[in-house]
């Protein structure tokens, strides 16, 4: 492992991870419904709108497309109609995520996890999991029972899309990253679930050391259960690629694999990301093009890759089409942080950072 040698690489690593993060997010967010955006019908929709390869954000739809409609929000989500970011839950959970550290540190508990939930999250932009947990918590339950009662989504990939925060307050330390994210990811998860969000925060933490994207994944994995559903699978990714599979016949394999598991379920998307991650080999536009045409979680995927891709490549050096029509604005339905800059909150979360050693 390397390390990272400046205040100001810290500073440009860090703000990469923001910036690289709301790229991801807003280029898989058309297409987020898995059972929907199957894989051969984003590549379909792609070639129709001759964006094959995938370089800048989804084109919008042609007046005559007679495929799944994108989602409603695409119109601000598309090239050439993007400005600021969307609001989305992948984004929320972050700034969520950052005010929690700047308000209790790195000691919180899962309790003040949900104290913050129910003070500035709104039920209505909860899903599956978390929203079971939001309502466990205002009838009173307490952590962990707010993650197992009547809670079919224990397993699915909530918690890791709210990892991010760790892995940038823990640069170059994986194991204290995926222990402030298992804090986090008990609220509402198990199992998978929770290895799923230390995992993701270990990948992130790892990325800002790690000389190669496949040593920040071989990293990572250190940290949660070798017999773990999750981490034979991300195994598996890394088999198929070391075997020279291509990335089509890798991820057809991988969808016969998983088969059965629902398209929000953490193990699936884990296989899609790992492989954006491996096959993009650093390259930022790479990686979030192949992970987000890898369908399910479109717009979870799309971000975490990015989160990962550009801590590895740093704001500065990310290509303009990505983080100019970002406006440097973030629409949030977290109270209190509607339209903050993101450069504001890299600066926030750069003053947080707590380097190993």
């Amino acid at each position: 492992m390397t390390s990272v040698r400046t205040d100001a690489e810290l500073a440009d690593r860090v703000l990469g991870g923001w910036l690289g993060r709301i790229a991801g997010n807003m280029l898989g967010k058309p297409v987020e419904q898995g059972e929907v955006w199957t894989r051969d019908r984003i590549d379909r929709y792609l070639r129709r709108t001759a964006a094959l390869p995938l370089t800048d954000y989804l084109p919008e739809p042609p007046a005559d497309d007679d495929g799944p409609a994108l989602r409603p929000e695409w119109r601000d989500c598309v090239r050439g109609r993007v400005h600021g970011s969307c609001r989305d839950d992948d984004i929320d959970y972050t700034i969520l995520g950052l005010h929690l550290l700047e308000t209790h540190g790195f000691a919180f508990s899962t309790e003040q996890v949900g104290d913050l939930w129910l003070l500035r999250l709104p039920y209505l932009q909860t899903f599956t999991a978390e929203r079971a947990a939001y309502r466990n918590l205002a009838n009173g339950l307490k952590p962990p029972l707010t993650a197992t009662y009547d809670n079919p989504y224990q397993e699915w990939i909530g918690a890791l899309i709210r990892a991010d925060i760790h892995g940038w307050t823990s640069p170059g330390a994986p194991r204290r990253a995926a222990g402030l994210a298992r804090r986090d990811a008990v609220l509402s998860h198990t199992g998978n679930g929770v290895y799923g969000a230390q995992w993701a925060a270990a990948l992130i933490a790892a990325a800002f050391t790690a000389p190669t994207v496949r040593a920040a994944v071989d990293t990572a994995l250190a940290v949660i259960p070798p017999g773990s559903r999750l981490a034979r699978t991300v195994r598996r990714v890394v088999s198929l690629h070391e075997a020279h599979m291509s990335w089509e016949d890798a991820l057809a394999t991988l969808t016969d694999e998983t088969a059965g598991l629902h398209w929000i379920h953490v193990v699936p998307n884990a296989a899609v990301l790992t492989a954006g991650l491996l096959y993009g080999d650093g390259d930022f536009t790479r990686t979030l093009a192949l992970t987000v045409r890898g369908g399910l979680d479109t717009d979870s995927n799309g971000a975490t890759a990015g989160s990962v891709a550009g801590v590895l490549t740093g704001a500065d050096a990310l290509p303009a089409q990505w983080k100019d029509p970002l406006e440097d604005t973030v629409r949030s339905a977290v109270f209190g942080f509607d339209g903050v800059r993101i450069s504001e909150l890299a600066d926030r979360t750069l003053r947080l950072v707590t380097l190993p050693g």
